[in-house]
């Protein structure tokens, strides 16, 4: 049988990313948290950090970190039924990885009903939707908001729709580096926006107009920043268009090429045995993404 106390030290050092946050999390001291992971590793006979910085779980720590995650929420469950179980007394929490833009736009008010009415609590990571399934893979977090299809081992993918994305600057921007027509050469020797290092969104569109290769770019790690930045003509960026429906019909922000919308699936990955509360919160999140995101055959 597994000691809890253990992979609970474990999953408390990869979450809070440093054995110090770990042990104020857990009420320890740093050695008693550094103590139980070397007391793991010596009952498996193998490693389950890699002590980096941030500490990274290896290939068994994340099977155990996937165990662990699908053990909290079938404990949370069972409080549900028997609260004499729940000995602290604390609300449940579940942790998700989504990505920014959707954080921004549809996520709060699809979610927002079923928490209030439960008494959930999130914890929310925020990752680029192209990666943010690593999160799921390191058994970090109970579910996954992200463009990848394919669920991890013991997991589930559900396809939720798309979220329109359209190439967009300010009318000041389109004049002072545009008036000579819009083209993929031309938006290359402009500067653009990106949202950080592993958003690809703006290459791969340009790619698509003929263009490879580098070009010109701010990064802004913000979905809100962005937004602001494109107003403020520093650069043109691919924003979701349920972000802006207002700027653009003020005319603040308009296409560089109108009717070449980008839209990128997203999925919904949750643990197969979550539980009761993490099947809830899939149908919640269901829901709201049929009224906010286009629908596939749209796509």
């Amino acid at each position: 049988m597994f000691d809890y106390k253990l992979l609970a030290a474990l999953a408390t050092v990869v979450e809070q990313a440093g054995f110090e946050r770990a042990a104020q999390r857990l009420g320890l001291s740093q050695s008693a948290v550094s103590q139980r992971i070397k007391l793991l590793e010596m009952r498996l006979g193998q490693p389950v950090l890699v002590r980096s910085a941030p500490p990274q779980p290896t290939a068994l720590g994340q099977r155990l970190l996937n165990h662990v995650q699908q053990v909290r929420l079938l404990e949370g469950d069972l409080q549900q039924l028997v609260p004499a179980l729940d000995e602290e007394g604390r609300p449940e929490r579940l942790r998700v990885a989504l990505n920014a833009d959707s954080l921004a736009t549809w996520w709060a008010e699809g979610v927002s009903g079923y928490c209030q009415e439960s008494g959930l609590l999130l914890d929310l990571l925020v990752e680029d939707q192209a990666v943010g399934l690593k999160r799921m893979r390191a058994g970090e977090v109970a579910a996954c908001l992200c463009a990848t299809a394919r669920p991890v081992a013991g997991a589930r993918a559900l396809a939720l729709g798309a979220m329109r994305y359209r190439a967009l600057a300010s009318p000041q921007f389109i004049a002072r580096y545009l008036a000579d027509g819009v083209s993929g050469a031309a938006l290359a020797r402009v500067p653009a926006i990106v949202y950080g290092p592993d958003d690809r969104l703006q290459h791969r569109y340009l790619a698509a107009l003929g263009v490879d290769g580098g070009f010109l770019h701010h990064l802004c790690p913000s979905s809100e920043g962005f937004v602001r930045m494109t107003e403020a003509g520093l650069g043109w960026g691919l924003i979701p268009e349920l972000q802006v429906a207002g700027q653009i019909a003020a005319g603040r922000l308009q296409e560089v090429l109108p009717g070449r919308p980008v839209d990128v699936p997203l999925y919904w990955h949750s643990w197969r045995l979550g539980g009761e509360r993490l099947d809830s919160l899939t149908r919640h999140v269901a829901r709201a993404a049929r009224r906010w995101l286009v629908a596939a055959e749209e796509a």
